[in-house]
């Protein structure tokens, strides 16, 4: 499907910030980019690099006074989530290099405390995606989906003590019970279209089968329309800003999502 997605933030600013933001989706196997728009008000010089998860990042100072960041983009994304029921298990010592990162505790993934739950959850599944699929189903049945819940990340041993939390903290702890079942797990924020309430989102990746698929708690049932912006071990890696100084927040913020 193609849509157009679009996020907009506005700030005051009182002393020059330094922000670092990560706002442009990039092209991949499952997302393409046919056009985007960075438009930043006033004007104000941006370095971009990519970060160690290969993330687009864009470096600036912000002036004191109103600054506004608008994006948009053109995107094509699959009509639906990939699945692989009985895909299997990989052995570590047959993983990639490249994901080997994501079958270690992060700040707020401690999966090295959920080895026996994880275990518990999945007893009756074959290694790999069923497992997987199966700590999907725990997460959406045991801990409550709450827009707003949360304002700061949860760690995933604090969402299972308060058994409720935002996207993020879903998959927090979604990405913890992987791990500790030695099932490489990411973090990815973007947008879904027909999210409710609309707003940036968080859900969580495995390796299994020779590949990542993705798995979200927070929707009952399996559907396209996802654009992925940032993937990392945890919200740590893969915040859509960080500014630094002064502590300063959105005085306004729309993201809006639509088919093109």
């Amino acid at each position: 499907m193609w849509l157009i997605t679009s996020c907009e933030f506005l700030f005051a600013i009182e002393v020059p910030t330094p922000f670092i933001l990560m706002l442009r989706p990039r092209s991949g196997a499952q997302q393409w980019i046919a056009f985007e728009e960075y438009l930043l008000f006033p004007s104000v010089p941006v370095f971009e690099f990519t970060d160690d998860y290969g993330n687009l990042c864009q470096r600036l100072v912000a002036p004191p006074g109103t600054f506004k960041i608008q994006t948009s983009a053109r995107i094509m994304t699959s009509d639906h989530v990939d699945e692989e029921p009985g895909g299997a298990f990989i052995d570590v010592q047959h993983l990639p290099d490249s994901v080997l990162k994501y079958l270690l505790p992060s700040r707020y993934c401690e999966s090295d405390c959920f080895n026996d739950m994880a275990r518990e959850i999945t007893l009756n599944q074959p290694p790999g995606y069923d497992q997987v699929a199966e700590i999907e189903n725990w997460l959406r049945k045991t801990i409550k989906f709450q827009p707003g819940s949360s304002l700061t990340p949860l760690s995933a041993i604090e969402v299972n003590q308060k058994q409720v939390g935002v996207c993020r903290d879903l998959a927090h702890l979604g990405v913890a019970l992987c791990r500790s079942l030695s099932i490489p797990a990411r973090m990815v924020v973007g947008y879904l279209h027909a999210l409710r309430p609309m707003e940036l989102h968080a859900w969580f990746e495995a390796f299994v089968a020779g590949r990542w698929y993705t798995f979200d708690a927070t929707q009952m049932s399996k559907r396209g329309g996802y654009v992925a912006i940032g993937y990392g071990r945890d919200a740590a890696d893969v915040a859509i800003y960080n500014q630094f100084g002064p502590a300063v927040f959105p005085i306004e913020q729309k993201v809006c999502v639509a088919l093109a």
